[in-house]
Parts: structure tokens; C-alpha cells; sequence
């Protein structure tokens, strides 16, 4: 290689390097911007008064307790639908699935579905749950609304986790004639279990930010009433922020805001617990 062209190179990396940081900085200013504006604004309204407070026309006395518990309900119940549907179909498709032409088409549509927009998850969930089913406003209606979103994403974490147990593992078990079943069951799924466990806190920390599937199946803007049952009406912390912000009041402003803190700590709260796992058990498995 000529000197000219080694130093035309140098420039390129050097060239990639600024504009990574440029652009890397630019990012987290607009975070840091976002993050602080929200801080100001609704952080004097953030006390327990407002955590326990039933909704109100009036924004002083308006609280986040019914879309607090109605986030639990739907995220419970999509815990409850997701994970055992999502890793069982990831085990299938990697372990017992065939390797052949209509499993590569199945791996690239579920890896295309972990990427559609979450609207059009809503659209499908109000011909199936509501209009077909006829389950109506429900929480049993959300909760499956937001299994069908994050079910891919789980089935594509738990097949990945699984991947990347090595073949060595599953080829000693056999030799000391374990079954198959037997070999995932006591091999494979403990040693993929942080990267499916990571997977699944993901696609729930997903799910709890989502607001657009949920409004397109009528999910209720205004509910002054905690859900009893899986059938009763619902919202969630999301939609609840959506229904201030389109509030004209300035109190609504600031609840909402209020309320964004609140689900950005659930949200850090769940991904903190991802980052925590993985690193506890990339410790504890090693090959």
C-alpha cells in the first residue's frame, strides 16, 4: 500500500471517529434536554398524594392510581399470555423445528413482525379481540393486544439465547443418555436462561410504554375505577399521559409530566433489572 493511500485512510478513521462523537453527543443533549424540561416541569408534582389520587376534572386533584394499577393488570396478563407462548415457540423453532425452506420463511417473518409498527398490532387485535370475540374495552382485550407485539420479540430473544449454548454441550448429555427433552430442559435452558430472561424484561418494558394499540382497540381515556376482573374497562399510565397532554389546562401539563417521570422510572427500573441478570449470569456460565 502507497504512503498516500495509507494516509487517505488514517483521514477516513479519523473522519468516523469525529463524526461518531459529534453525533453521539447530539443524541444525548437532545436526551439530556428532554429528560431535564420533564424533571422541571412535573417533579414538584410528583408527591404521594398524586400517586394514590383517583383521576379528576380537576388537575390539582387528579392522580395516576387507576392507570397505575391498570398498567399492572394488562402487564400481568401479558406477562402471563407472552412468556410461556414466546419461549415455547422459540424452543420448538430451535430445537425440534426442521431446517428447511418454510422454517427460514417462518425465522424471517418472525424477525420482520419484532419490527412492525405497534398500530398495526392494534388494528388486528380490534378485528380479532373486540370485534370477533367480542371482548369489548377489556383488559383481557389489552393484554392480549400487547402479547401479539411483544411475542415476536420474545420468540426471536429466546431462540437467539438458545443459539448460543454450544453444541457440546447438548452432544456430552446425549452421550451419557439424557433424552432430548432432558438435555433442554437441564442443559440448554439453564445455560440460555439470562439471555431469555434479558429478552423477555425487554419486550415487557416495550409493552409498558405502548399507547397506540391500545387506543385503537378503545382502550377508555377517562376511567375512574380500578379494574376488578379481566373483563372490566381499563387505561394504562400511557394513555392516561396522552389524555393530559390533550388537555388546554397547564395543570394537566404538568401532571403529565409528572406521570412521564413515574413510567420512565418503571421503564429504567426494567431495563436496569435486564442489564443486572445478564451480567450475573455471563458470570455464572462459561464455556
Amino acid at each position: 500500500m502507497s504512503n498516500s493511500s495509507f494516509d487517505i485512510n488514517r483521514f477516513k478513521d479519523k473522519l468516523f471517529q469525529i463524526a461518531g462523537i459529534v453525533f453521539t453527543t447530539f443524541g444525548l443533549l437532545i436526551l439530556l434536554v428532554f429528560i431535564v424540561s420533564i424533571l422541571v416541569e412535573g417533579l414538584m408534582r410528583l408527591d404521594w398524594q398524586f400517586i394514590t389520587s383517583l383521576p379528576s376534572r380537576k388537575p390539582e386533584e387528579a392522580g395516576i392510581y387507576v392507570a397505575i394499577l391498570g398498567s399492572l393488570w394488562i402487564m400481568g396478563l401479558t406477562a402471563l399470555f407472552a412468556i410461556p407462548l414466546g419461549v415455547a415457540s422459540g424452543i420448538y423453532l430451535e430445537e425440534y423445528g426442521k431446517k428447511n425452506k418454510l422454517a427460514s420463511l417462518i425465522e424471517i417473518n418472525i424477525t420482520n413482525l419484532a419490527g412492525v409498527p405497534s398500530i398495526i398490532y392494534g388494528l388486528l387485535a380490534l378485528e380479532i379481540f373486540v370485534r370477533i370475540l367480542g371482548l369489548g374495552r377489556s383488559v383481557l382485550a389489552g393484554s392480549l393486544t400487547l402479547t401479539l407485539l411483544i411475542l415476536p420479540v420474545i420468540i426471536v430473544a429466546t431462540r437467539e439465547a438458545i443459539k448460543a449454548v454450544p453444541h457440546t454441550i447438548r452432544e456430552a448429555s446425549y452421550a451419557l443418555g439424557a433424552t432430548k427433552w432432558q438435555t433442554i430442559w437441564n442443559q440448554v435452558l439453564p445455560a440460555s436462561a439470562g439471555g431469555i430472561v434479558t429478552g423477555v424484561i425487554l419486550a415487557l418494558s416495550r409493552a409498558v410504554g405502548e399507547s397506540a394499540p391500545l387506543i385503537v382497540i378503545g382502550a377508555m381515556l377517562y376511567v375512574t375505577r380500578v379494574p376488578t376482573h379481566p373483563l372490566d374497562d381499563f387505561t394504562v399510565l400511557p394513555i392516561q399521559i396522552f389524555n393530559w397532554l390533550s388537555r388546554p389546562q397547564k395543570g394537566f401539563i404538568i401532571n403529565a409530566a409528572a406521570a412521564i417521570i413515574v413510567l420512565l422510572i418503571i421503564t429504567f427500573i426494567l431495563n436496569g433489572i435486564a442489564i443486572y441478570l445478564r451480567n450475573k449470569w455471563q458470570k455464572k456460565v462459561k464455556w
